[in-house]
């Protein structure tokens, strides 16, 4: 597999930290040139595995836009997006969320995908090829008590990879998605230590996934091996997921 992602050029989003900046290493080591776009510059964003980086909201057209422009500057194209960029939101009842809660996690989640997928669409049906590879959740499938906004932009972003996949079918365009269950990364800092201990009781394995494990199987889901898989759901749960 050490040459499979040889050449490509890939955008990932929320690659400061966490699951995004595990899939920017990945990728880098596989040969891919990584242009990582986050909202929080961060120290992290230094890392070598950049080929390039910058400040991109993923909730607003014209960050995403000129962040895009950036990228196919410093890349010469791009064959790939992992949209990864997300947020927990609060962890309580869905009647204690206010409409500003509700709508933060879905803008960044549900919308910030759209905006993404829709700024690199053009683009890959032009070269005539493209990866598009969705962080989705097991939430998104099977829901989670306390965090029914993450939930619910979850299965969102699941049905907006199907249907945007058929979309651009007959092409060499694909659009997966990544279900994970909970991983060890900053988001764990969002959540109640009754949330957390709640989640990982639902993992038959007993334990989180790794970034690593995460980054691993976005590395295959974007690369030539994964050519006749599209609109689909890659689950890194741990046995938690049923379907």
């Amino acid at each position: 597999m050490s040459a499979d992602l040889e050449g490509n050029t890939v955008v990932v989003t929320g690659a400061a930290k966490g699951i995004g900046l595990a899939i920017s290493r990945r990728f880098a080591e596989l040969g891919a040139k990584v242009s990582g776009w986050d909202l929080d510059r961060s120290p992290d964003a230094a890392d070598p595995a950049f080929a390039h980086f910058a400040r991109v909201d993923v909730t607003d057209e014209d960050s995403v836009a000129e962040g895009f422009s950036q990228s196919l500057a410093a890349l010469g194209s791009v064959t790939t997006l992992v949209a990864n960029a997300g947020i927990n939101g609060p962890t309580k009842p869905a009647w204690e969320y206010s409409l500003d809660e509700w709508r933060r996690v879905l803008d960044v989640d549900l919308t910030g995908v759209f905006i993404c997928a829709r700024q690199v669409i053009a683009h890959m049906r032009a070269r005539g090829s493209g990866r598009i590879v969705i962080i989705a959740s097991v939430a998104g499938k099977e829901g989670n008590p306390g965090a029914c906004a993450y939930g619910a932009a979850k299965a969102g972003v699941i049905g907006f990879a199907k249907g945007l996949a058929r979309e651009l079918l007959p092409s060499d365009i694909t659009v997966n998605c990544i279900a994970p269950a909970i991983a060890e990364t900053e988001l764990l800092t969002e959540m109640s230590a009754e949330y957390i201990a709640d989640r990982k009781a639902r993992i038959p394995m007993g334990r989180f996934c790794s970034v690593r494990e995460i980054a691993d199987m976005a590395a295959w889901v974007a690369s030539p091996r994964c050519s006749f898989t599209t609109g689909q759901v890659f689950d890194v749960t741990g046995g938690r997921a049923t379907y």
